[in-house]
């Protein structure tokens, strides 16, 4: 299914927003037999599918998985080093993937990054909603006057993005951040590292969101719920 054609899919039109994605998607599935997330299909749609049409205008989007995942014409593709070393290690491979892009092409480095786990096939209405934020966080910045050192936030009050929280639990792999500084805090030391004790010095502010737009897959229980059970493709 075209980006276009899914509902809450794509990224506002302004041409002053500048962002782009990292879909993580080469963990092991542990708890699914190491049946790829990636490949879980409702007969549609894969799971990957559902995250890259969630991000369908960011740029440029990269996912972090294996050379045999099927890929879209103009999605990079970059590798944890070393693989399944973890989603710190993936998120760290995919910012210096877009870095390395955007020099090759000599273009600026993307304002934000949304960072997105691959197994919410529902997540497009909380892409939006971190969209949004960050819109309203972009546009704030540029309509204050800049505060004396005297009025300026210290670091650990200043945010440097946004990641979504349902029913009390964090979401680490929905989130959107500025991207020189969760590139810079995801720099060294994210291998078998938690995610969230790096997203933690970007001080993000939580967004609220829905618990049905966040469900994701982790067993073959939650897959049967959000109707994801046939593996299109078997090992990574």
């Amino acid at each position: 299914m075209r980006a276009d054609m899914m509902p809450d899919s794509v990224l506002p039109a302004e041409s002053d927003f500048s962002c782009a994605a990292v879909v993580v998607a080469g963990g092991a599935s542990r708890r699914l037999n190491h049946v790829p997330k990636a490949s879980l299909s409702d007969g549609t749609n894969t799971l990957l599918d559902c995250a890259l049409e969630a991000v369908a205008a960011a740029s440029p989007r990269v996912v972090v998985g294996p050379e045999s995942l099927p890929l879209p014409s103009g999605v990079l593709r970059t590798r944890e080093d070393p693989p399944f070393s973890g989603p710190a290690a993936a998120i760290h491979a995919g910012l210096e993937c877009i870095a390395a892009d955007c020099e090759r092409s000599q273009v600026p480095l993307p304002d934000w990054c949304l960072i997105l786990g691959v197994d919410t096939p529902r997540i497009a209405p909380a892409v939006q909603q971190l969209i949004a934020v960050a819109r309203g966080a972009e546009q704030t910045a540029t309509a204050t006057p800049s505060p004396t050192d005297s009025e300026a936030p210290n670091d650990s009050e200043a945010s440097a993005g946004f990641w979504g929280v349902s029913e009390g639990i964090y979401q680490p792999l929905v989130g959107i951040y500025r991207f020189e500084a969760i590139r810079s805090v995801f720099s060294t030391g994210t291998t078998d590292a938690s995610v969230r004790s790096f997203l933690r010095r970007l001080n993000p502010a939580a967004v609220e969101m829905s618990a049905a737009d966040t469900a994701d897959v982790d067993t073959w229980e939650q897959a049967q719920a959000l109707g994801y059970t046939t593996s299109l493709w078997s090992s990574y």
